[in-house]
């Protein structure tokens, strides 16, 4: 009788540690989809942005087109990707192509003059520094969801119940593209 007892016991604390286990993954997920919208939002931010920056700077830039197209195309790009790689990617063509616009700007002195064009500058660049703060809180988010599924005994819980690791929102090649200086050929 004192066997059963000690076996009940055990196949209590055990069951209580994977409810325990698999409430803790639930947490984690929910950090990461949380973090994740959070990105979306200042995204979703920079993408409005985007078509004003263009439209401020189209009268004086005639001259800029394919600039300007290459901005407008990524743009497109970014908003349409599905996966966190995807979007990863696609910001980093965004960001180059913005790299660029400003580049050129600098060639006219009436357009870095332009009240509009400083304010939405600012903006952008303000932006930028949400859109990076919210990758460093996502990307540790997704790291402790992922340290979690890969731990002992968790990891067994994670099997189970099919948790999957996220992916990092990472600037993957562009990272050091973004580290060099634009160049800028007329």
């Amino acid at each position: 009788m004192t066997s059963l007892y000690i076996i009940l016991g055990i196949l209590a604390v055990v069951i209580f540690w994977v409810v325990f286990a698999y409430n803790r993954f639930v947490a984690f997920v929910n950090r990461v989809k949380e973090a994740w919208a959070d990105i979306d939002v200042q995204l979703k931010r920079r993408y409005n942005l985007i078509p004003n920056l263009v439209n401020a700077v189209k009268g004086y830039m005639q001259h800029e087109r394919g600039t300007l197209e290459k901005v407008t195309e990524a743009r497109t790009q970014a908003m349409g990707a599905g996966t966190v790689k995807e979007h990863g990617q696609s910001e980093n063509m965004l960001t180059d192509a913005l790299k660029s616009l400003f580049a050129v700007a600098e060639n006219y002195p009436d357009l870095k003059a332009n009240q509009n064009f400083i304010e939405l500058q600012r903006e952008l660049s303000d932006t930028e520094n949400k859109i990076q703060a919210a990758r460093r809180f996502y990307n540790t988010n997704v790291r402790d969801l992922n340290t979690k599924i890969d731990s002992f005994p968790a990891n067994i819980v994670a099997g189970m119940f099919r948790f999957k690791s996220a992916d990092f929102f990472e600037l993957g090649e562009g990272e050091e593209a973004a580290r060099k200086p634009v160049e800028v050929n007329f």
